[in-house]
């Protein structure tokens, strides 16, 4: 790997700010926002409006689209053609 070509990477905090729910992982990604983590030691911050506790894909609280009703009134609207 060439040197000075990457950044730095390194302890990030991503916080979901719609769950308050946080997490510590390693990211290039840099704030100048810190918090103050469970084990005492201060890491930048990263507010995200969604994560997996709170994405509808990973709650379960997905929507299901009625798509027989859509063909439905698309063929009632057009025509079938047969």
């Amino acid at each position: 790997m060439r040197q000075g070509i990457h950044p730095a990477y390194g302890p990030v905090v991503f916080r979901d700010r719609a769950a308050n729910h946080a997490f510590l992982t390693r990211s290039t990604m840099t704030s100048e926002k810190t918090i103050e983590w469970e084990d005492g030691r201060t890491y930048p911050v990263v507010d995200v409006e969604i994560s997996n506790v709170s994405h509808p894909f990973y709650t379960g609280t997905a929507r299901v689209l009625d798509t027989a009703g859509r063909v439905e009134r698309f063929e009632r609207r057009y025509g079938k053609k047969g």
